[in-house]
């Protein structure tokens, strides 16, 4: 009865949301909405395009798992396998803390407190590995970029990624990690070998599901990015020039023109499709991973 809720919640949130966004998809034209550039409500008819903000939304939300994947298994190991029961329940409580601190407050200390150092890392990623595309940098800024919102985005989602590996860490069978040690395997060779391939699966629906929510975050990104709305930045991180979506909406919402409202409700729409497929996938994966959910 509640899957069925929730469908019905789902459908109704879209309806409401197709309705306000039909005018713009209609104006615009779905696939030039969707991937073209260029937000301009000065000329007749306005012209508003999603295509580098859903573009910067993607890449954004894919490099903050990439940063918080390696960071969030580590944590989950040390707190299934190695740390005391004492070390280990701290451990979980400081996670969950960080789960639940808004990300208001994690844009603010990212804007005020981190970009200066992370500023200082991109610079050495530019003096090292200038000549690779991705770090090549001709701004005369290294603040508001991709990489430094992948960062703040990417201490946002380790605690999901971490709270859902660590469930499928302490569901593992303990025989089998005993007798792989009892064959000779060392710590990194079973955690290598054995309890990652066994655990893949629902590492990999737990990164999905924060790849969701890092898709849909709007505060913390809007404090440390520089949104660019006229073309694509298709991959050099360390440039002050993104996309978002979920801040675009929030950068234009309260002067917004009739025009630009159903626009943005159509970004809306656009996010909205995109992360309910990744979620959709996430929870289907997490749950082969665990069957004794479906007990």
């Amino acid at each position: 009865m509640a899957a069925y809720s929730a469908i019905v919640i789902i459908l109704l949130i879209l309806f409401f949301l197709m309705q306000r966004a039909w005018p713009a998809f209609e104006e615009q034209g779905v696939l030039n909405f969707v991937f073209g550039t260029g937000w301009d409500t000065s000329v007749d008819p306005p012209v508003l395009r999603l295509g580098p903000q859903l573009y910067g939304t993607l890449l954004i939300a894919a490099l903050a798992t990439t940063i918080a994947v390696p960071m969030a298994i580590s944590i989950a190991y040390f707190i299934v396998f190695i740390a005391p029961k004492v070390v280990s329940k701290a451990a979980v409580i400081l996670i969950d803390f960080l789960a639940a601190i808004p990300s208001v407050v994690i844009g603010l200390w990212g804007l005020l407190a981190f970009v200066p150092v992370a500023v200082e890392w991109a610079e050495i990623l530019n003096d090292l590995f200038g000549w690779i595309p991705i770090f090549a940098h001709d701004a005369g800024t290294f603040a508001n970029s991709p990489f430094i919102a992948s960062l703040v985005l990417a201490i946002m989602i380790v605690p999901i990624i971490a709270s859902v590996t660590r469930e499928i860490f302490s569901q593992m069978d303990q025989e089998v990690i005993r007798a792989a040690q009892a064959l000779g395997g060392n710590a990194e060779s079973t955690f290598r070998k054995v309890i990652l391939p066994t655990s893949a699966s629902g590492i990999v629906g737990g990164t999905l599901l924060a790849l969701g929510r890092a898709m849909g975050e709007t505060v913390a990104i809007y404090f440390v990015l520089n949104l660019v709305y006229d073309r694509f930045n298709w991959g050099m991180i360390l440039m002050p020039e993104g996309g978002n979506v979920a801040s675009l909406v929030l950068a234009k919402f309260a002067e917004a023109t009739q025009a630009e409202l159903a626009a943005l409700m159509a970004a809306g729409v656009v996010l909205f499709v995109v992360t309910l497929i990744v979620n959709a996938l996430a929870s289907w994966i997490v749950a082969k991973a665990q069957p004794w959910r479906q007990v």
